[in-house]
């Protein structure tokens, strides 16, 4: 665990930075700026990616993932230069919990894969390097986005331990809970045998 050696008022500054950064919708954003409307009223109604890519704008949901992935990286680095190794982890939590449950749109957000991606880049990259190679390699295997986006996040905690980052193992647990969490649907749907494949509308 990092020592949360940093003033108390510095660690409630970083978290609420960190969630600020995780609240911005990007595909809502560049949906709405590509003319490919409301992303709330179409597939799955996600703000996320994967839904973008539903508008059939392969342009636009890349563009998504990599901002939503990126605001996970700046709230690691703003965190880690405002509150050392400690803020880095809460910066990387309170980004996640922002993209997933952001004030702007009623709590209603995405589902922090991308997010989550981008926080272990910054925070661990070799984490974070093998988390996204999980994800490629389910998502190529099975041409499932959620059940890549569980594998990837399963695997973190084992990933975090193999690459000796021990001290990122309970904040890889909360993370790993968190996307599960809000997937609950999709697992769901995959022990039905009726989860979408990528691309699927």
């Amino acid at each position: 665990m990092p020592a949360f050696d940093a003033p108390a008022l510095t660690l409630l500054l970083v978290a609420v930075l960190g969630y600020l950064l995780g609240t911005i919708a990007a595909g809502l954003l560049i949906s709405r700026v590509m003319g490919l409307g409301d992303l709330r009223k179409i597939g799955s109604g996600n703000i996320g990616a994967t839904n973008v890519l539903r508008t059939g704008n392969k342009g636009a949901a890349a563009l998504t993932l990599l901002f939503d992935a990126l605001k996970g990286v700046v709230a690691v680095l703003l965190g880690r230069m405002l509150a050392g190794e400690a803020g880095a982890q809460i910066g990387a939590l309170f980004a996640v919990l922002g993209h997933c449950w952001p004030v702007w749109l009623g709590f209603k957000g995405g589902k922090g894969v991308a997010t989550f991606l981008g926080v272990w880049l910054a925070l661990a990259w070799p984490v974070g390097l093998a988390c996204c190679a999980t994800w490629a390699a389910a998502a190529y295997v099975r041409r499932i986005s959620s059940l890549a986006a569980l594998t990837a996040a399963a695997s973190s905690t084992l990933w975090a331990l193999l690459f000796g980052y021990s001290g990122t193992v309970v904040l890889a647990l909360g993370l790993t809970a968190l996307v599960f969490s809000r997937h609950s649907a999709n697992i769901a749907r995959l022990r039905a045998g009726t989860e979408p494949k990528i691309g699927q509308k």
